[in-house]
C-alpha cells in the first residue's frame, strides 16, 4: 500500500474525528475545494484505505451483554471451509488468522453463560476444529482507534 501525503492524512483524521461530515463540510474544515476532497476520498477508496462503514452497535443492545474471545485450534487443511462454516455462526462477530498457539481467535456474543455454551458448542462441531479455548472479556479498556497514528503520520509528514 502506498504512503499517505499529509492532506491524505489531515482528511482521514477529520473523519476519523466525525465521520458524518460530508464532502463539503470536510472541504471547508480543511480549507480545501470540494472537488480535491471527493478525488482524494476517491483514490482512498481504491486503495482500500477504508475499512467497512457498518456504525458499530453495541450488542448489549440487542441482547447479547456477554462478550468473549475464542482460541480455536483447527486442522490446517480444513481452514479455509472451516471460516465459511464459522462465518455462518451469528454470534461470531470477528474472527482472526493467527501464528503462535492457537490458529483462529473469534470475538463473540452471547446473550449469557448458557448461551456462550451453545455456542462453544456449535464452534466445536465444526469439521476440523480440534479444540477451543475461551476467555471472557470484562470490560474495553482501549477500543478501536486509529486517531494516534494518524496524527503519527502528521507529524512525520
Amino acid at each position: 500500500m502506498q504512503a499517505l501525503d499529509g492532506t491524505d492524512t489531515r482528511l482521514l483524521s477529520a473523519l476519523s474525528q466525525d465521520p458524518r461530515k460530508t464532502v463539503v463540510a470536510l472541504a471547508q474544515k480543511l480549507g480545501l475545494s470540494r472537488n480535491t476532497v471527493q478525488a482524494r476520498m476517491a483514490q482512498l477508496e481504491k486503495k482500500h484505505v477504508f475499512l467497512s462503514f457498518e456504525r458499530r452497535i453495541n450488542p448489549a443492545a440487542l441482547g447479547y451483554p456477554l462478550m468473549a474471545f475464542i482460541s480455536v485450534h483447527v486442522q490446517q487443511q480444513k481452514l479455509t471451509r472451516l471460516a465459511g462454516e464459522l462465518a455462518d455462526i451469528p454470534e461470531i462477530l470477528e474472527g482472526y488468522g493467527l501464528t503462535g498457539s492457537a490458529d483462529l481467535l473469534l470475538r463473540v456474543v452471547a446473550q449469557d453463560a448458557e448461551d456462550l455454551f451453545r455456542i462453544n458448542g456449535k464452534i466445536l462441531a465444526c469439521d476440523g476444529v480440534e479444540r477451543a479455548d475461551t476467555a471472557l472479556a470484562m470490560g474495553e479498556l482501549i477500543p478501536f482507534r486509529v486517531q494516534p497514528l494518524l496524527e503519527r503520520g502528521a507529524q512525520r509528514g
